[in-house]
């Protein structure tokens, strides 16, 4: 029986991540490919401040007055991959606020110490109480500041609460797509959603196919005259017990009987 694939939760569709300010047109489409393989697909970019690649020595000018206007380059839905409909489907908006305007939720991620009371907490701390807030119908989000100097200190005031990703004290330098697949990544794995799918079928061999593969085996070691000198039944029965406790598959009757087949193919053009 072939093994459906589960669903992902619908209250997902609560969660959003947004990009503040992100300057890097690849870092965009590389969040938005992280945040599909973790079955997140609301992605909101509040006034994307793109610098000069090779690959977009040009990139749009955001302009807060006109936020419809503005268009993601070629290199953010190259680097998307799959994901290119998150990308098509982003909202653009000029302010924070406006991007958290109908939020229960929001955390500011940071990695820097600030003045602020609000207890600083992994994603695996926070992530329960966002599930079960978008499991309630609230909407949920996760703020990603720029790349250089990610969340300003306005800006993570806005948000009720401040996620950190745990790292080395000496060296933290994540990328900021690498920082929203970690979050993303937390996310969908407490969803509780089932990996069986992923899981090869069992068809394990029954007693007999087992009993009739060492018959099998048997007789090519008698015919390579393997026994001499050795007790072929106490060998045969430790040979029935190991397969036996193996979890033998009939896949690997099948191609341990060709391999003997062969075998004895061979031994018998040799004579």
């Amino acid at each position: 029986m072939t093994l459906s694939k589960p669903t992902l939760p619908d209250y997902l569709h609560n969660i959003r991540i947004i990009l503040s300010r992100t300057s890097h047109p690849a870092n965009i489409g590389s969040a938005a490919r992280a945040m599909k393989t973790m079955g997140l697909t609301r992605l909101t970019l509040v006034a994307p401040n793109l610098m000069a690649t090779p690959m977009t020595p040009e990139p749009h000018t955001f302009d807060a007055a006109k936020p419809q206007d503005f268009k993601l380059p070629e290199e953010s839905f190259i680097l998307a991959s799959g994901a290119a409909d998150v990308l098509e489907h982003a909202a653009i908006v000029a302010t924070l606020d406006e991007a958290l305007a109908d939020t229960t939720l929001s955390c500011a991620l940071t990695s820097r110490r600030r003045e602020l009371t609000a207890p600083l907490q992994t994603p695996r701390e926070l992530v329960p109480e966002l599930l079960q807030a978008a499991a309630r119908g609230e909407q949920v989000a996760l703020v990603f500041g720029n790349e250089t100097f990610g969340l300003n200190i306005e800006e993570v005031q806005a948000c009720n609460r401040l996620m950190t990703i745990s790292g080395n004290p000496d060296y933290f330098s994540l990328n900021l797509a690498q920082a929203v697949q970690v979050v993303c990544y937390e996310i969908c794995s407490q969803t509780g959603m089932q990996m069986s799918h992923l899981q090869q079928e069992d068809h394990a061999a029954t007693h007999e196919q087992i009993k009739g593969m060492v018959g099998h085996l048997e007789s090519l070691m008698h015919d390579v005259d393997f026994f001499r000198r050795r007790n072929s039944e106490r060998m045969m029965r430790r040979m029935q017990s190991l397969f036996a406790r193996a979890n033998t598959q009939t896949e690997d009757i099948d191609i341990l009987r060709g391999f003997f087949n062969k075998v004895k193919q061979n031994l018998r053009e040799k004579e």
